[in-house]
């Protein structure tokens, strides 16, 4: 998986107003008595940053009001001296160092070993390189599995930039590979044998090259430009290609600001036959798009306005077919009660790009057999209110209705026992299935900071789903999802999260010559909780221990049919930070 590494500076300005009192003005006042009242001496609380949840980009900046001063003085005879002033002790907390490179080590349960090392180092006063290095495996162990359930993940990516005061750009390199197996086999509903059992092999991996690059121009027509190119493959004989390059363009014409963003994004390969072994796949796609759009901003109104066109050019299996959309791009947000509270609504489309790499990374347990194509987003039609309810509590609610067309759903492959080969065919895989889905969707978040060591955020997404399959295929209609962040001393911290998913509809479909007629039925999965915690000792400003507890209560719950998860784990570790 492609890294790129970020360099992100924030900073957060704190003004407070003070009033002075003078003293009381005596009409009889002389040169030889005068009564001074001590002035008020105002203190500052201690002040912190609520996490703000995510605002509507809308790229322009407000005109700021002209300030004006003025003072108002008049003579006082006085023949009070004021002793010498000395400016007092102000406690300055001390800065935390900043480390550039960090190696973190996690051992636990299930023989899972967890590992990363950063490094980075300037070459120059504007050249930078640096690379990445993950590794996540388990040995497996889940209860009642009768194939291997092991799996590993190792990443490694090297980056090369520069910073200038015209240009900022970075070249990366990435390569992946992991390893995963088609364990969930339907004992639920098929008896096994021990010879069967042995005689398949469940193991696939997957491997990834990456070369990327991203450029951005401080001044011109051009602001940023990113492009890459994904070279994916398994071990069974699948290959895909992917290239994009995303330029995009902002200007100024009489005080109107435009803006357009231009996209070329191709995905191609190929499987070695198809689900049922009847023949072989191929294909490609090319989706070429443009999208302008103007940006206007008045008083507390911004809206930008746009529209996105593409054409996507297919071919599959020697067939071409050649597409043209049109979609919507408009967003608008409203200052109701200045930055505290904002309205806003947009509605916005876009032509998405599958890929065979991308269903991997969503499902790890699909066959190498796919159908791809790209789906039609016609359209999402939202609105929705955020802001603050007090210095310390954010909010964030936002209802949608959405039209897909060529939605991919996952679905369970069949068990055809006349058509069973490989490893996959025992209805222990996944294919993807496309077809039309509206969705309407209500989203809602808080989060606050209690103080400057306690904060703790909740969201929830219900989705109601109208397809032309049986079911939305895998798709949950309840999402709810807390967290909570604890800074106990200067040394000790901690934190939960939870997160609730409700039920998913699958299908189940067997064939034997023994059974007189198929098997098949619509299976409901379970709704599943997952709980989560972790603790920190900060040793020194270089060492921290800590301990990560996964699935708190051993909640051996189906993600996909058929695929318990692993139970209660523990992860025990160190990150060690350091310069060279």
């Amino acid at each position: 998986m492609n890294q790129t590494f970020k360099y992100i500076t924030a900073i957060t300005f704190l003004l407070t107003g003070m009033k002075t009192f003078a003293q009381k003005k005596d009409e009889n006042i002389g040169t030889e008595v005068v009564n001074v009242v001590k002035p008020y001496t105002p203190t500052i609380s201690d002040a912190f940053k609520v996490k703000e949840t995510p605002v509507i980009d809308d790229e322009t900046n407000a005109q700021k009001e002209e300030i004006k001063y003025n003072i108002f003085s008049f003579p006082v005879a006085s023949t009070f001296t004021p002793a010498k002033g000395r400016a007092a002790d102000v406690d300055k907390a001390a800065k935390e160092r900043l480390f550039k490179n960090y190696a973190t080590l996690g051992v636990g349960n299930y023989g899972t070993v967890n590992a990363e090392l950063f490094v980075t180092e300037d070459l120059s006063n504007n050249d930078y390189v640096g690379g990445m290095l993950r590794h996540l495996s388990s040995q497996g162990g889940i209860n009642d599995v009768v194939l291997d359930d092991d799996y590993y993940n190792t990443a490694f990516d090297v980056t090369y930039g520069s910073r200038t005061r015209e240009v900022d750009w970075n070249a990366d390199l990435g390569y992946k590979h992991q390893m995963y197996n088609w364990y969930g086999l339907p004992t639920e509903f098929v008896t096994f044998t021990e010879d069967a059992i042995n005689a398949i092999d469940e193991q696939q991996t997957y491997q990834t090259v990456t070369l990327g690059a991203k450029v951005g121009v401080k001044e011109g027509l051009m602001n940023e430009t990113s492009m890459q190119f994904k070279r994916f493959w398994d071990s069974h004989g699948s290959e895909e290609n992917r290239f994009f390059i995303k330029p995009g363009f902002d200007f100024e014409v009489e005080n109107y600001k435009f803006k357009a963003d231009i996209v070329a994004d191709y995905v191609g390969g190929s499987f070695e036959k198809d689900y049922f072994e009847i023949s072989d796949i191929s294909y490609s796609y090319l989706n070429f798009g443009v999208v302008p759009a103007i940006l206007l901003q008045k008083d507390d109104l911004s809206v930008e306005a746009g529209a996105g066109f593409f054409y996507s050019r297919g071919v599959i299996n020697d067939e071409t077919d050649g597409k043209f959309y049109i979609f919507p791009q408009i967003k608008a947000s409203y200052k109701l009660v200045g930055d505290i509270m904002i309205a806003y609504a947009g509605a916005e489309g876009n032509l998405k790009q599958n890929s065979f790499a991308d269903f991997v990374e969503e499902n790890k347990f699909v066959s190498p057999t796919l159908g791809i194509a790209p789906t039609n987003q016609q359209y999402d039609i939202y609105v929705g209110l955020k802001g603050k309810l007090a210095n310390t509590v954010a909010f964030n609610v936002r209802g949608s209705y959405m039209a897909e067309e060529d939605k991919a759903f996952f679905t369970a492959n069949p068990f055809v026992t006349v058509f069973v080969n490989d490893a996959y065919e025992y209805g222990n895989s996944f294919g993807v299935v496309y077809d039309k889905l509206k969705t309407v969707s209500f989203f809602g978040e808080l989060k606050m900071d209690f103080s400057k060591n306690v904060a703790f955020g909740v969201n929830g997404t219900f989705n109601s789903y109208t397809t032309d399959q049986r079911e939305a295929w895998n798709l949950p209609g309840l999402k709810i999802g807390a967290d909570l962040d604890v800074d106990i001393t200067k040394k000790w911290y901690a934190g939960a999260d939870v997160f609730f998913v409700g039920d998913r509809k699958d299908y189940f479909y067997y064939s034997d010559i023994t059974l007189s007629e198929p098997l098949s039925k619509t299976v409901t999965l379970d709704s599943y909780f997952d709980l989560n915690a972790h603790l920190g000792y900060k040793h020194s400003e270089r060492l921290t221990g800590f301990l990560k507890l996964n699935n708190i209560a051993n909640q051996q719950y189906e993600r996909w049919m058929n695929y318990p998860v692993q139970g209660f784990q523990f992860l025990l570790g160190a990150n060690y930070k350091f310069d060279f």
